[in-house]
């Protein structure tokens, strides 16, 4: 039987720091040291390749030149390995998930991001744990020697879950993430329990494109109560802004003061494209189904559906910058799932 190989990717973030014997302070690991830290990684199944950013970053600092650096390491690699495993800071690991999701279009392999709590040179880490149930995953074949989930995912704690449906939910516990709007592609106990019927699957004989052009000027506009004029318009007002995430209440509801619909409608006809995001983790935008929202979609805001805001910041650069004079096919697509990250009734 064919050896089954996996890229192990350092990007940096807990998993990657182990603590100084001497001074017990935590630091990056090295190559060598995380090795023997997980010896494991040396069994003879599967073949492991490790390529490490330098210097390693914190997921804090992490921005759309390291999407665009991680999605090139796949395309690049892409023929050599049977899936990839990403080791990422968990504070934006959401972030990059989803846009690795889009920029890797007609993916037919796993990409898996994942990370500790706890630094994996210490004890109680969950960092060994994680790691090797994401290669397993990485790794996961059928009998006709497809990919089990060829998709980019997160796998935390037990669960495997489409990277662009994902949120981190806990700065604390070892379940770090949920997926509130769709249910988990894997689940890992004992044995490893995949649901096919949840995964995403693209035309295995498509090849992989890969899609790195992004515009950045994006900006989330949180709605509260009192909120005042004077802030939404700075917002709107943003030199270059191009797309704006309107983070509503509920179903997708606003205030129906006027200089609101009015500000939005003037932004929308100087071409921001804004879309209608509700701030709860469950549930989807109803536009239209309380009066509340009705001036939002008569102010031309399109609704985000389902998606987590992490999925949507990602995919209005994508689509901006893939589509950068063609306003129009942005909308559209924006209304439409391109990768599994909304649903639509």
């Amino acid at each position: 039987m064919k050896q089954k190989s996996v890229l192990i990717v350092f990007t940096g973030g807990t998993i990657s720091m182990t603590q100084d014997p001497e001074t017990r302070a935590l630091r990056p690991a090295s190559m060598e040291e995380f090795k023997q830290l997980v010896p494991e990684l040396n069994a003879p199944d599967i073949h492991v390749d490790m390529l490490s950013f330098s210097p390693l970053i914190d997921s804090s600092d992490v921005n759309p030149e390291i999407w665009k650096r991680l999605a090139e390491i796949v395309y690049n690699n892409y023929t050599k390995y049977d899936g990839f495993v990403i080791l990422h800071g968990t504070d934006t690991m959401a972030f990059s998930a989803s846009a690795l999701s889009f920029m890797l279009e007609d993916l037919n392999k796993p990409v898996v991001f994942t990370g500790s709590q706890l630094p994996v040179g210490v004890r109680r880490s969950d960092a060994k744990e994680n790691l090797l149930t994401a290669i397993e995953i990485a790794t996961a074949q059928d009998e006709d020697g497809d990919a089990i989930v060829p998709e980019v995912g997160i796998f935390f704690e037990d669960r495997f879950f489409r990277g662009n449906r994902t949120t981190k939910k806990s700065a604390e516990r070892f379940a770090a993430f949920n997926s509130y709007n769709y249910e988990p592609l894997a689940e890992a106990g004992v044995h490893i329990r995949y649901y096919p019927g949840r995964v995403h699957y693209n035309d295995k004989h498509k090849p992989l494109r890969l899609r790195t052009r992004i515009n950045e000027n994006v900006a989330i506009l949180k709605l509260f109560p009192g909120i005042s004029e004077q802030v939404v318009r700075a917002i709107l007002n943003i030199p270059g802004l191009r797309a704006v995430v309107l983070e509503t209440y509920g179903a997708g509801n606003a205030p129906s003061d006027k200089w609101l619909f009015d500000a939005l409608k003037e932004a929308i006809d100087r071409g921001i494209i804004i879309v209608n995001k509700t701030q709860c983790f469950v549930g989807a935008v109803e536009m239209g189904r309380y009066e509340t929202s009705l001036n939002l979609l008569s102010a031309g805001v399109i609704s985000g559906y389902d998606i987590t805001t992490e999925a949507l910041v990602t995919k209005l650069m994508y689509l901006l910058g893939e589509n950068e004079d063609h306003p129009e096919v942005v909308k559209v697509l924006l209304q439409r799932p391109l990768c599994g990250e909304m649903t639509i009734d």
